[in-house]
């Protein structure tokens, strides 16, 4: 045998020898397994319904120039909520009209003619503004859905996956939460199983189900990216990375046992379409609120008439809180609840009837879920120390817009060389009894620390630490005796708003 027919054979030998081993290591390597949705969506999906609301062609907008898909409805409400403007190139809704949804394509503006009942023609002079989504409640036809879909439409109809569809009437609206309720006249429906939003685990597997751009039914899929998320509303959102795109407003957000955990709301995007991120009304909220919309048609909320803000570390470490937590109340409506108790600008809120304040934006839901008569205690940091008030909780009234005329500031006195790189006089007693104060000074000119740190000429110096300012003489004391080591909490009013503004001292010059 010639050398090369022999390192042939040596060679196929080696290779019959080690297939064995490479198979039995192909097979030791663990497989996993993707979540399987299909009985899942077969479960859910009967209760899941499609939302479209028509207008009156005189109070409607003209949206002739964007794609199927996109209108006013979570669009606009895309723009305001997060950049506070209206769509751009959109003209005013006459009227208030926010519109709902997103605007379907032509399939579903050709749905008129298959309607099961007459009275449920669709006039003239009505034409589709929106498209939206919503899942059953109850067997006898209540709907959940956002507040934003069908808030001010003329009409609004709900299709079910069997393709019947019914007119349906408007329990009631709570823009706050953007939760809302219809019902349709049908019985024996599939109502989809309520779950536990406070259950809810980061990572764990969820499907969406609605009607992007008008596509019925669609299904998509992802994880939990974040509990408890704040976007500047009313509640914690559920963050997720399931596709969300206008349409789907209104539908759920499915757990892996099939239950309901919270209502698609809102999406992050910078060009209107699906980026990653999607965040999700906790079905807890959803359902405090749909039980008083079905009741009254409305929700009531409590309140303490307080203006609150986060409790940033700096100021938690410059008034000795041991931890950051709590909210820092800015302003104090006089002759409310929290007046009447003894609140007080500055104060930090750190418990609401015995429950831990942890930030700021979980105040407003304490109070809110409170029934408006109920006598409660607040828990505050004051000057080093906690103290327990007394406050009944009132009902919420619409915001009050409070304005106070500002005097023309004096001319500085003194240039700003003290440790607080502050010029500050006296308030004037007229000007005192306009803004309700007993106490203060007046910045007049600012320069080094109080500069850097943002105070501004005709700010109001309420406290040092925890020292009241009374007068400018006694702030240039107090303001000599600082230790430049350490921070200093401001206590600071400017407009209708008092904050801490935290501060570390110069060391004086040297005269």
């Amino acid at each position: 045998m010639s050398n090369f027919s022999l390192r042939k054979f040596i060679a196929a030998a080696a290779l019959a020898v080690c297939l064995p081993f490479v198979s039995q290591s192909a097979s030791a390597v663990p497989t996993v397994n993707l979540p399987d949705f299909t009985t899942l969506v077969d479960k859910v999906g009967p209760s899941v319904v499609n939302i479209r609301t028509t207008s009156r062609v005189g109070t409607s907008s003209d949206l002739r120039g964007l794609p199927p898909g996109l209108d006013d409805g979570d669009m606009s409400e895309f723009f305001r909520r997060f950049f506070g403007i209206p769509m751009p190139g959109q003209p005013p809704r006459g009227g208030g009209n926010n519109g709902g949804g997103s605007q379907g394509d032509k399939g579903d503006q050709g749905k008129g003619g298959s309607r099961s009942s007459p009275d449920d023609s669709q006039d003239n002079s009505e034409q589709s503004s929106g498209v939206g989504s919503g899942f059953i409640l109850s067997t006898d036809g209540y709907v959940m859905t956002n507040a934003h879909v069908v808030d001010d439409a003329d009409t609004i109809y709900v299709t079910l996956t069997d393709k019947r569809e019914f007119k349906a009437r408007l329990v009631g609206v709570d823009e706050r939460t953007d939760v809302a309720v219809v019902k349709i006249s049908a019985t024996n429906l599939p109502a989809i199983t309520i779950g536990d939003s406070n259950k809810v685990r980061v990572g764990e597997w969820v499907l969406a189900i609605g009607s992007p751009f008008g596509l019925d039914n669609t299904v998509t899929a992802g994880i939990v990216s974040a509990k408890g998320r704040d976007t500047g509303d009313y509640l914690p959102f559920i963050q997720t990375d399931v596709a969300v795109n206008p349409g789907n407003s209104g539908g759920p957000l499915i757990n892996m046992a099939g239950e309901v955990i919270g209502i698609n709301s809102q999406i992050y995007s910078r060009t209107g379409g699906f980026m990653g991120i999607s965040f999700a009304i906790p079905i807890d909220e959803a359902m405090r609120v749909a039980d008083q919309l079905k009741t009254s048609g409305k929700v009531v909320r409590g309140r303490i008439a307080v203006a609150i803000g986060e409790v940033t570390k700096d100021v938690a470490d410059s008034l000795g809180l041991p931890k950051t937590q709590g909210a820092l109340v800015s302003s104090v409506e006089s002759g409310g609840p929290a007046d009447k108790a003894g609140v007080q600008p500055g104060d930090i809120i750190l418990k609401f009837n015995g429950q831990n304040v942890e930030t700021a934006t979980d105040l407003p839901r304490m109070v809110g879920d409170t029934k408006p008569g109920t006598k409660t205690t607040l828990t505050i940091w004051r000057k080093g120390q906690t103290r327990d008030l007394s406050v009944v909780v009132a009902e919420m009234q619409p915001d009050k817009v409070a304005k106070t005329e500002q005097k023309k500031s004096p001319q500085p006195k003194e240039r700003a060389s003290n440790s607080l790189g502050m010029a500050v006089s006296d308030i004037p007693a007229d000007q005192k009894k306009a803004l309700k104060l007993s106490g203060g000074v007046q910045i007049d000119a600012v320069e080094g620390p109080a500069a850097r740190a943002g105070f501004q000429k005709g700010d109001i110096i309420m406290r040092i630490g925890d020292t009241d300012i009374t007068s400018a003489k006694q702030f240039q004391e107090v303001a000599q005796g600082l230790d430049a080591s350490k921070m200093v909490a401001i206590l600071v009013r400017r407009g209708d708003n008092t904050q801490f503004v935290p501060l570390r001292p110069r060391v004086p010059a040297q005269k």
